[in-house]
């Protein structure tokens, strides 16, 4: 008898291994289960999020999937406790193994199987774990699949231990685990919730985060901080029995209290979220098709297939390919883009235009309070067309379209515009809560003054600080590259350069009279001017003209040469709007321009007649560091170097002497300046464009719509809306001695320079001069 029980059992323990062989090499083959391909297996597919760095080498932000917002870390990044608190928790005799610990699987299986030990600890190595991460994640369907579950996570951990070594596959494993909060892999990890980098982690941090791989959800340190701190302290217990801690720095450790600094990743925060969110679409376009584009879009048709021609940066995703012959993706590929953006200079921009526009606001609300049948709109507007233009952003917003989704009337929609509820709304202090309607909210956002900046190097084209808007989680249209407004007085540079090119000197005189001219369609226009009675019927210079921004001089200029061959300047100015009009009106600015490309144009007057294109990348990496593209400036000149030094001379006369006085008066800038103001008609856009020899700077401040303006010029000209956002940041730019701008910066002009002659000298010296209510109090 007991022979037979022998017999079947060796029979048994046989038919157990012959089963064994024969599925576990089913599965080997994918014939049972699944089971990745070689090439997979060899290559697993991850989504790492793009990083985006300024010249100083901060890290700006990322471009990801909302849900795998994930950044590669290497090996040689991960500190040693990081590593050590990993193998010491999880897999103790994870550098001995192949892929399965039979000692620890049989520990789980005697005492979790059979003894029912909760405590035993489980038998997944940390390679079965990163299978699971990597292949089996899913939780299985039924009982079939959850018996071939485990099976299959030993056959393709064995199989990444053939293909790749113990350090790829604790890298592979910590970049793929998802620590919640949107923080995927070790790095953003870190980052979300202790704002460093991996490398820079304490060991208790470290201890923390390998804890939460037990259990995520369970021991989030944001929601369950003591729990948290618990399971940190077990991971810190079992790196002293690993002995990788001693006794002492175990029980120390363990003392110390669970603090975070949680950052979560938003993409809507941080610096630069303007020129991240333009360069997310710059570098992810698409090759522009006409039919894709609308009869109004015909503009943007012409500025995206010029782009996609001519510049290198836009579209790069989809102009390059991959070994595999894919194209590149920002999402999932883990590019490195280094941008010209420096953070000290991008953080003082931000700061300048705070502190002006929160004060300036607040000038605003107080005069709009006192008019609250139009506000925020100009009091020039009837009651009926305000109501008008609030009835058609009603039917633009989200909450207007979704409720036309779900089916609802006219009738119960108007009545939920104009139900009272709670919300928190944006204030330059900070969020409040309040209760109103949202008909009121709409207009109380209404009232926001809106603001494009950027600032570059005028001989590079190295953009070094770029603000497209106020805050970019409430008010996200980019008036810095892709908003145009009338540009004004701003203009007049070029029209002065068109009569530098044709002859004109600085010095040359003329009667400051009322002027008119005569359209091409035979009706006279006569501008108006903001001071006709100062130095009337006197004889002024050119210069005179351009430093107090006189429009008689302008229109006087206007009359002498040619509207087309102003607009022919203008675009060699870099300027790419099509629907500027041949107009003798045009002396005067009412054509729309960017920020950007004004600043652009600008930079032709401090940098001896070339302009410069704006450079926002220097270059782009893979995730391993390999440069894949260099990106350099793009130039032309655009004028001959005698009529920039001449315009050089009048636009410093504009800051010495005339309408931007206050940059030397107020601001106390020593650097030797140019520039000029703009403004225009009602004071819907304030302008001013201001350079230094080593900077060239641009703001533009206004309302979100035309008709949202200040009603009197003390506060809604461009020196007074904008000009102190660009004062504000040369101060902290100059006096910051780690960026290194000389405070006292001259421009260079040649020796034998004569402003009312030309000059062909190519030596240079260096001049020794020098409820709405609650919400608007």
């Amino acid at each position: 008898m007991i022979k037979k029980i022998i017999i079947a059992l060796w029979a048994l323990l046989v038919i157990v291994a012959v089963s064994g062989f024969f599925i576990f090499s089913a599965i080997a083959d994918g014939k049972i289960g699944y089971m990745p391909p070689v090439e997979e297996l060899e290559n697993p597919t991850y989504k790492f999020a793009t990083q985006i760095f300024s010249e100083d080498g901060e890290l700006l932000g990322t471009w990801s999937f909302s849900d795998e917002n994930r950044v590669y870390t290497a090996y040689n990044e991960l500190p040693a406790n990081l590593v050590n608190a990993l193998i010491a928790t999880e897999d103790i005799r994870f550098t001995k193994h192949s892929g399965i610990d039979a000692k620890g699987l049989a520990r789980a299986v005697i005492k979790r199987g059979i003894m029912q030990q909760k405590n035993a600890g489980g038998g997944s190595t940390i390679t079965q774990q990163l299978a699971k991460l990597l292949y089996t994640e899913e939780t299985a369907k039924n009982y079939y699949e959850r018996a071939l579950q485990k099976p299959i996570e030993w056959v393709i951990a064995v199989k990444l231990e053939r293909y790749y070594t113990k350090e790829e596959i604790l890298t592979m494993y910590l970049n793929k685990f998802d620590f919640l909060n949107n923080a995927v892999g070790i790095n953003t990890a870190a980052h979300t919730y202790f704002n460093v980098d991996p490398k820079n982690l304490k060991i208790e941090e470290a201890a923390t985060l390998v804890g939460m791989c037990k259990n995520p959800s369970y021991f989030n340190p944001k929601r369950y901080n003591e729990r948290a701190k618990g399971r940190r302290n077990v991971v810190l217990e079992q790196m002293f029995k690993a002995g990788y801690l001693s006794e002492q720095e175990k029980d120390s450790l363990q003392l110390l209290p669970l603090e975070l600094k949680y950052t979560p990743v938003d993409h809507k925060l941080g610096l630069a979220t303007y020129l991240r969110e333009y360069l997310r679409g710059v570098i992810s376009a698409q090759k522009p098709i006409k039919s894709n584009y609308r009869g109004w879009q015909m503009q943007k048709f012409y500025e995206d297939s010029l782009a996609w021609e001519t510049n290198p940066l836009y579209g790069w995703c989809n102009k390059h390919k991959k070994k595999d012959g894919s194209n590149y993706s920002i999402y999932t590929d883990g590019l490195k883009v280094y941008t010209t953006v420096n953070s000290r200079m991008q953080r003082y921009a931000e700061e300048a235009v705070k502190e002006h526009l929160s004060d300036l606001q607040e000038r605003f609300f107080k005069e709009k309070k006192n008019n609250n049948k139009t506000a925020p709109y100009s009091r020039l507007l009837s009651e009926t067309r305000v109501k008008e233009i609030l009835d058609r952003s009603v039917r633009q917003s989200g909450r207007y379209t979704k409720m036309k989704a779900d089916g609802k009337t006219e009738a119960e929609i108007r009545k939920a515009f104009n139900t009272p509820e709670e919300m928190s709304v944006y204030t330059w202090q900070g969020n409040k809560d309040t209760i109103m309607t949202p008909m009121d909210s709409i207009k109380y956002y209404k009232h926001f003054l809106r603001t494009g900046f950027m600032s570059m190097n005028p001989i590079n084209g190295h953009v070094k600080a770029y603000v497209g808007g106020i805050n970019y989680t409430y008010f996200q249209y980019d008036m810095t590259m892709v908003g145009r407004r009338q540009i004004g007085s701003t203009i007049k540079p070029f029209l002065y350069t068109l009569a530098m090119e044709n002859g004109f000197t600085p010095c040359d005189e003329t009667r400051k009279v009322e002027i008119t001219l005569i359209q091409e369609n035979g009706l006279p226009w006569t501008p108006r001017n903001s001071d006709p009675k100062k130095r009337y019927g006197e004889m002024v210079t050119l210069k005179w003209g351009l430093a107090n921004s006189d429009n008689w001089i302008s229109a006087y200029l206007m009359g002498k040469l040619n509207p087309y061959a102003l607009v022919g300047l203008i675009h060699n100015f870099g300027v790419l709007n099509q629907d500027i009009p041949p107009v003798v009106s045009l002396c005067l600015g009412p054509c729309e321009v960017s920020v950007g490309e004004m600043v652009s144009a600008y930079t032709a007057f401090a940098n001896k007649g070339i302009r410069v294109a704006p450079l926002f990348v220097t270059h782009i990496e893979d995730n391993e560091g390999n440069v894949l593209d260099r990106f350099t400036p793009d130039m032309d000149e655009v004028i001959s170097v005698s009529s920039s030094y001449k315009m050089l001379d009048m636009m410093k006369a504009v800051v010495n002497e005339g309408t931007a006085n206050r940059a030397k008066r107020i601001y106390k800038i020593e650097a030797e300046l140019g520039g000029k103001t703009g403004t225009t008609n009602s004071n819907a856009d304030g302008w001013f464009i201001g350079f230094s020899p080593s900077l060239v700077s641009g703001v533009w401040v206004g309302g979100e719509d035309r008709d949202i303006h200040f009603d009197t010029m003390r506060d809604g000209q461009g020196a007074a809306m904008a000009l102190p956002i660009w004062g504000l940041y040369m101060q902290k730019v100059l006096n910051d001695k780690i960026l290194g701008y000389d405070p006292k910066e001259r421009f260079q002009f040649p020796k034998d320079y004569r402003p009312c002659g030309d000059s062909n000298s190519e030596t240079f010296y260096t001049p020794d001069q020098g409820g709405l209510d609650e919400l608007f109090n």
